[in-house]
């Protein structure tokens, strides 16, 4: 009987092992935005906390039309707001945003400008 339960659990464990293993790289497979596309939460959350929030917060502050406080709020405001228009200083823009401190680099803006291109990535 010993040999027959040794028998059955060997037979068990190398089943397990041969069912475990797979050729297959579909379950490596990901759903995760390419590292290209720019979204709210890795690039632009911060650039806004940094630069922003100071006057857009809720409730916005020094006159800020509105707050930039959510993803939703950024989104509305870049749609709606003109956002991108407000901060460029080049070209004949009303760039004014921000008001004091530095303005916005160049690679900033544009990572906002892809992040509106993008579709809005959160």
């Amino acid at each position: 009987m010993k040999k027959y339960t040794t028998f059955l659990v060997l037979i068990i464990v190398i089943n397990s092992f041969i069912s475990c293993s797979s050729d297959s790289t579909e379950d490596l497979e990901t759903t995760n935005i390419p590292d290209d596309k720019v979204t709210y939460t890795n690039n632009i959350k911060s650039i806004i906390d940094t630069n922003c929030i100071s006057c857009h917060s809720s409730p916005p502050v020094n006159g800020a039309p509105i707050p930039l406080t959510t993803y939703s709020k950024v989104k509305e405001g870049t749609e709606t707001g003109n956002v991108i228009n407000r901060i460029e200083r080049d070209q004949g823009s009303s760039g004014v945003m921000p008001p004091v401190g530095s303005t916005l680099s160049a690679a900033q803006i544009q990572l906002i400008k892809d992040w509106q291109t993008d579709g809005y990535l959160e």
